[in-house]
């Protein structure tokens, strides 16, 4: 019997695993977290002091407070049955990396002894060269640095019986440059924060810090593991390569909110419960449109922090799905025909005063100040949509950018129609000649009505890649397996630097003699008027929208090798050099490693539909084709006219030419590959792959199987089919 059907037998049998859940969530949040209210516990008063301060002022810890909050930490984490601890990192392979050494260790006189010290707590060697590094650290260079980052807590992870301590680093080579996604991050959340700070200022001189916040929404599918292992292409890439839609999908819509399956049901919560130990605020779950998705959402936090959360997330989904016999998949499209997955970042930011910039006041000066963060935000997707553009790049994100559930490939700002009138009004009468009493006039007539516009009077579009939805900007186009760091990194950044440029051109009317806030209103209303082409109302899935963007002069860069070259431009280059996130040599060194990751996915996508069509598909097809065949011989032989066999003959003559077809273009793809595989520049090659294997081949081979999955009996047929992956729980 087939894994096919040995899954679907064991699936009929399985039941829920029994998940203890508590009275209250509150009994075990951030249980395995080493908080600050922790530390006040295991501390001496000098290193608490010293942790909070640089949690919060991201002042250096010197060695010998390490040693002291070391100390503290591995009591905490004996205390709680831990003997391991780990640095935990995120580098540039899209998972996150851990390796364990114990607290165990002799002295010199052959005493055992348990032990944590200051130096194992702030930094590790990892071996650099076993990442990729794009060139920055060559084979027989293996030193890299992991080294500790104060701003997201230590925590416990709990796998099996087995509990590690995971101390949250950046990861970076022995020459400096950033190898992971968290250093460049804290980068450009620190760029952020002494941009905006400035800006500010002009409103409010208690301001003296701004912090990006963030909150992720996770979307992804789950099936049944039996199924996932008798499919090849899941297992090797996240996705199916082959599989014709089934007769029910999601067209009756009655997937989205409705009631979560009770084996489903459980595996969230059992993830909830691990997520909650971790610190991670899961506030959401629900049933999502395409059959068999998903979805979770958490509160806000500090955009370190939630990035953090996200990954950790991802591996918690993955490691508990499997105690439940089920998979998740978070593949941006793991499969044809239905909605993809997205992790929609919503981004905004937040002073230590208690005031969200995006989110309007209740006085003309505080609203002053939302347009003038909210206009400036506009203004740097503006700017720099090829390189947010870039920030969301991926093999797996092409196949959802741009299809029915996601946002165009074409980078736009929608704001409501209620705002568009507020940035149509700023730009019609605010004048060149304006004096204190149009100021007055403008902040009537204009501000009194920005506090009504609550977070229900924006309405959201869920066909805008970059959309404000009442008090924050929700970032839709980022893939459901990406690492938030990347474009939360590239928000950061282009912000902070249209805000820089806004105050040196705000100071410059100042000096001239403008008054403050007439400056400010002439330099938002210019904004307005440069960056208007970037804001659409519509519907972003319409062709009319691309031919109207083209118009416009906006970017449709459909694939990643293409998108990616926004990231080594001279405008890219002085965009991150001028705000200190990356060098020179560390965003080739970027570039590089994405065209290779691109690379290496699509050349093994093109492996397996080989190597299924070879071995799962034509065996089958043929085996039927002979069948037929036989039949119809059978037949004559038994003296019927052809009539009589009319049928199975066109039948027989629809399968061979599938066959046929298939195996033709499974070894032209072959032939493509090869030349693909001997071009030595990556940016070419990367390009080679994209056109003449997967775009050439992919799709066209893709037909001929699905179209031999509807006509081959059942029975016969090795891989699970879609209405059995979608709706067999």
């Amino acid at each position: 019997m087939s894994l096919r059907f040995n899954g679907l037998t064991n699936l009929v049998s399985g039941s829920s695993v029994k998940v203890d859940s508590p009275t209250k969530i509150t009994s075990i949040f951030a249980s395995n977290v080493f908080t600050l209210k922790v530390a006040r516990e295991f501390l001496s008063d000098e290193a608490y002091k010293s942790l909070q301060a640089s949690i919060k002022a991201h002042q250096k810890i010197d060695r010998a407070m390490a040693n002291q909050i070391a100390s503290g930490i591995r009591s905490w984490a004996e205390s709680k049955g831990v003997t391991h601890f780990t640095h935990w990192f995120q580098p540039l392979t899209g998972t996150t990396a851990e390796k364990h050494d114990s607290f165990f260790t002799i002295k010199s006189d052959g005493t055992a002894i348990e032990q944590f010290e200051g130096d194992a707590l702030v930094q590790q060697e990892p071996d650099a060269s076993s990442f990729p590094s794009g060139g920055l650290r060559a084979t027989f260079e293996a030193r890299g640095y992991t080294a500790w980052d104060p701003s997201s807590p230590a925590f416990i992870m709990e796998i099996g019986e087995g509990k590690t301590l995971c101390i949250p680093t950046i990861f970076v080579s022995y020459t400096g440059e950033s190898l992971d996604y968290k250093a460049p991050l804290l980068k450009s959340i620190d760029a952020l924060n002494k941009a905006a700070v400035e800006v500010c200022n002009y409103f409010d001189k208690n301001v003296s810090k701004v912090t990006s916040t963030l909150g992720w929404e996770q979307e992804y599918f789950v099936i049944d593991e039996a199924l996932f292992n008798a499919r090849p292409d899941l297992v090797m890439t996240g996705r199916t390569v082959f599989g014709h839609s089934s007769a029910k999908n999601q067209q009756l819509e009655d997937h989205y909110f409705g009631s979560v399956p009770e084996r489903v049901y459980a595996y969230m919560r059992d993830f909830e419960n691990e997520s909650y130990k971790l610190g991670i605020p899961l506030r959401t779950r629900h049933n999502e449109v395409a059959p068999a998705q998903f979805e979770c959402a958490p509160i806000f936090e500090e955009a370190g922090v939630a990035v953090d959360h996200n990954s950790l997330l991802m591996d918690v989904m993955d490691r508990v799905a499997r105690r439940h016999k089920l998979r998740v998949l978070l593949h941006e499209k793991p499969f044809a025909g239905i909605n993809g997955s997205g992790k929609h970042n919503n981004w905004s930011m937040a002073t230590d005063t208690g005031v969200n910039l995006l989110a309007p006041g209740k006085t003309p000066k505080t609203n002053l100040m939302f347009l003038t963060f909210f206009v400036n935000t506009i203004k740097a997707v503006h700017d720099y949509a090829d390189v947010l553009r870039a920030s969301i790049a991926s093999a797996g994100n092409d196949h959802r950018l741009g299809a029915n559930e996601a946002p165009p490939a074409i980078i736009s700002v929608f704001i409501g129609q209620y705002l568009a009138k507020v940035l149509a009004d700023v730009k019609e009468r605010v004048t060149d000649e304006m004096d204190e009493t149009d100021e007055s006039m403008l902040k009537i007539d204009i501000y009194k009505t920005i506090p009504d516009l609550l977070l229900d009077n924006t309405d959201r579009n869920r066909t805008s890649p970059f959309a404000f939805t009442g008090n924050k900007f929700e970032f839709r186009a980022v893939g459901s397996t990406a690492n938030c760091a990347n474009p939360m990194t590239i928000l950061n950044t282009i912000v902070a630097e249209t805000l820089k440029t806004f105050k040196k051109e705000v100071d410059a009317l100042v000096e001239k003699g403008e008054k403050k806030e007439i400056a400010i209103m002439h330099i938002i209303r210019q904004y307005i008027v440069a960056s208007e082409k970037v804001l659409f109302e519509g519907d972003g899935y319409s062709e009319a929208w691309a031919k109207e963007a083209e118009k416009r002069g906006l970017p449709n860069v459909k694939t990643t090798p293409l998108a990616l070259d926004a990231m080594v431009t001279d405008k890219a280059k002085a965009l991150f050099e001028s705000n200190d996130i990356y060098a020179h040599n560390e965003l080739e060194a970027r570039h590089e490693i994405e065209l290779e990751k691109y690379i290496k996915k699509v050349q093994i996508e093109s492996r397996i539909m080989g190597e299924l069509a070879t071995s799962h598909i034509l065996p089958p097809s043929i085996r039927y084709q002979n069948l037929l065949a036989n039949n119809i011989r059978g037949l004559k032989e038994a003296g019927l006219t052809e009539s009589a066999f009319a049928n199975q003959k066109q039948i027989l003559e629809k399968i061979s030419e599938h066959i046929n077809k298939t195996s033709d273009l499974v070894e032209k793809m072959l032939l493509a590959r090869k030349e693909a595989n001997a071009i030595e520049n990556t940016r070419e090659k990367a390009l080679a792959y994209q056109a003449k294997v997967k775009d050439t081949y992919f799709d066209a081979i893709r037909y001929h199987v699905d179209k031999l999955e509807l006509l081959v009996d059942d029975r016969e047929w090795y891989l699970p089919k879609y209405r059995e992956l979608l709706f067999l729980r």
